[in-house]
């Protein structure tokens, strides 16, 4: 290649003289002293100016002919460099997720990242996703309280436009197993339709504890427990990146407030044009925080780099300090700086409830004081009525003033057969009803396989629409007619105007249950 301008010149230079030579070797007609022919001339000049053009061809074919030369050349040295040793650290870096890079032991088992989908349906473009990562205890388990506090009081469109993820963060298959089976057990209808799943991480996925560098006085038990949950917050975050609209961080002794997904949801649409990393809706810890989905990887990547370093806490608050504050500034600026990037809803929509830590021996007596006091029962104006039940209550918890709106009813264990009802002194037009069963606190204690029944005031009007072989009502006993039941704890419905007016509404136990039944809330709409 260095001869090359060289040969050039050369090829250029014996051009020239051939054009010269030629021009000038043409005969003159009229001998040496004859004057010169000015259309020859011209014929001349013509003929070796396409002679230039052709020569000039000829160049750009062999200048291209070069290139192609130099660009194989390289292409042939990049082919060797490609089958260097796989020791060669600088190249594989360049090649390899940055993953890699923050926990190269992955890079020993292909399938170190895959999770463990152990249920699920595969659920996606939902509104909102909440992650729940859990793991063993060895005193209390609050995780099927957790999940029946986020279920209570969602309604059927808000269940379908929610994914609850919980994530095993644990790689003894017997114990996943087992948590698997717990949520199969307590929330069949949840796993079924694919508002629930349960996914745990690799045998591989985590790396070896034991050579942590203790830091910030923590023991080394400790520093695994923040390291570990490091690990565990980044891979939910990263397993919910494509399934949703917006992820909110849980963990599994939280209890949710009633209404806290259309509260969320309603502060979320309302915010979507400023500029935030997240919202909270808690102010413990990372409890309660909501991310756009589209910002996961940027996150994750982010506690990967430093999972080894600090708590989960303070690596988010680093984020915002990277993102907008200015060395140059003070630190008001940089608060004030890092307050645009997280929006607070007051008040708080989660509460810390867990008295025994993750890490084994610490007690965790963390309350936040935005939360308040918790709403157990929701008053109505409902219509006079003589209100009794074949159930006892528990302490003050009566029938009568759940029905005045002072109280919840809490009655003992139902058996089949068990009844709650409603007289009214005079016929009305009722034009639905709602009975929600269990509450924040007590959410498991609902009713189950139980009906809602109407008595029409006119008997012949009853007997005739249930005698009749077209008609969809399903007669009860003493004159009652079946109108609902509760499906996941809530009854809802209208009332027919064949069946108007009635003279009493009934709730009616159907099957012994294996829990106590609390009922919060009872509308007769009107």
């Amino acid at each position: 290649m260095k001869l090359f301008p060289f040969r050039l010149g050369c090829l250029l230079a014996f051009c020239c003289l051939v054009s010269v030579t030629w021009i000038t070797s043409f005969p003159g007609d009229e001998g040496p002293a004859a004057p010169p022919d000015l259309q020859m001339l011209y014929d001349r000049l013509a003929l070796a100016e396409e002679m230039g053009v052709k020569v000039n061809k000829d160049l750009s074919s062999i200048l291209e002919q070069l290139k192609n030369s130099s660009k194989a050349a390289n292409n042939s040295r990049s082919a060797e460099a490609g089958n260097e040793p796989a020791g060669n650290s600088s190249w594989q870096s360049f090649l390899q997720p940055n993953i890699y890079l923050y926990m190269p032991h992955l890079k020993r088992h292909p399938d170190s990242l895959v999770p463990n989908v152990v249920l699920g349906r595969g659920r996606r473009g939902v509104s909102m996703v909440l992650g729940v990562p859990t793991v063993k205890r060895e005193k209390q388990s609050y995780l099927v309280n957790t999940l029946s506090s986020l279920l209570f009081s969602l309604t059927s469109s808000q269940r379908s436009d929610l994914l609850i993820v919980v994530f095993v963060a644990e790689t003894d298959w017997d114990y996943v197993s087992s948590i698997a089976d717990s949520i199969r057990k307590n929330f069949p209808e949840e796993v079924q339709s694919g508002l629930m799943e349960v996914v745990s991480p690799s045998l591989f996925y985590y790396p070896d504890f034991s050579r942590l560098t203790e830091t910030f006085g923590d023991s080394k038990d400790r520093v695994k427990w923040r390291t570990k949950q490091n690990l565990d917050f980044s891979f939910l975050m990263l397993y919910a990146q494509d399934r949703g609209n917006y992820y909110v961080q849980l963990e599994d002794d939280v209890v949710a407030k009633a209404g806290y997904y259309s509260d969320m949801k309603t502060f979320a649409t309302r915010e979507e044009s400023k500029p935030w990393l997240y919202l909270e809706f808690s102010q413990l810890g990372f409890i309660g925080k909501m991310f756009r989905t589209r910002d996961l990887p940027m996150i994750a990547e982010f506690f990967l780099m430093f999972h080894r370093d600090k708590p989960i806490d303070w690596l988010l608050d680093h984020i915002l300090w990277v993102k907008v504050c200015n060395p140059e500034k003070n630190q008001k600026d940089c608060n004030e700086q890092k307050a645009l990037l997280k929006q607070r809803y007051k008040p708080s929509l989660f509460q810390h409830v867990g008295l025994h830590s993750s890490l084994p021996g610490k007690l965790q007596i963390l309350k936040d004081k935005d939360f308040g006091k918790q709403i157990l029962y929701q008053a109505h104006q409902n219509p006079t009525a003589d209100v009794s039940s074949s159930m006892k209550h528990y302490q003050q918890h009566s029938l009568d003033r759940l029905y005045r709106g002072e109280d919840f009813f809490w009655a003992l264990t139902p058996v089949q057969g068990d009844y709650v009802l409603l007289s009214f002194p005079k016929p009305i037009h009722i034009s639905g009803y709602l009975f929600r069963s269990g509450n924040t606190e007590t959410s498991r204690d609902q009713f189950y396989n139980t009906t809602v029944e109407v008595l029409p005031s006119s008997v012949s009007v009853r007997d005739k629409l249930v005698k009749d072989s077209s008609s969809h009502f399903k007669e009860s006993d003493k004159g009652f007619v079946i109108v609902g039941e509760f499906e996941n704890g809530v009854a809802e419905g209208e009332v027919e105007e064949a069946l108007q007016p009635v003279s009493a509404v009934r709730l009616v136990v159907r099957s012994d249950s294996d829990v106590w039944a609390v009922l919060s809330e009872v509308f007769i709409k009107v």
